[in-house]
């Protein structure tokens, strides 16, 4: 039985994360360039998904700060030059309606770690060029330390300057190849 192949369209789609700074505020950050693929055994149904992949480029971090940014592409935290990308293996995903859940496998650092992520599904469209799309919102949480990015400090009060959990937000609109 033929497959359905999906790629990303990463024009209509973004990596978001939070995380909280000196535990007072939250700081935003984003992975500029990725890809993801999906396939399904149905080219309209998305609960037939199996062959879920997304890598993201560590280089291409982005939270607005160059220092910042280089700083977490150090070896502190992801060490960008010698672990260039960050991967999710997505494993089952399960859809009851517009929501559900993706299990899948997180690796960063080498250290690699199951991940539910929360779905919202937008459904499947065709749009005025004529493609097929399909739309998900992706939301899940991480500890960061748990991957090897480990770097702390602590202010002269005792708050934490970085903490250790990090909101996720994918917002990803596939193609259908």
């Amino acid at each position: 039985m033929a497959t359905t192949k999906w790629a990303v369209d990463p024009t209509h789609s973004e990596v978001v994360f939070k995380i909280k700074h000196l535990m007072i505020s939250t700081v935003t950050g984003r992975f500029n360039e990725f890809s993801a693929t999906a396939e399904t055994a149905s080219p309209d149904d998305f609960n037939t998904a199996s062959n879920i992949e997304f890598s993201a480029n560590i280089a291409s971090i982005d939270t607005k700060n160059e220092q910042r940014d280089a700083h977490l592409k150090s070896d502190d935290f992801f060490n960008a030059e010698k672990y260039p990308q960050l991967k999710f293996a997505g494993k089952k995903l399960t859809l009851n309606g517009s929501e559900g859940k993706l299990e899948g496998d997180l690796t960063i650092r080498e250290t690699t770690k199951p991940l539910t992520l929360n779905v919202e599904y937008g459904g499947i469209v065709t749009d005025p060029y004529g493609q097929t799309k399909a739309g998900f919102t992706l939301t899940g949480k991480i500890k960061r330390k748990e991957f090897g990015l480990s770097w702390d400090a602590v202010t002269e009060a005792g708050n934490v300057v970085v903490s250790d959990e990090i909101k996720l937000q994918v917002e990803v609109q596939f193609v259908k190849q």
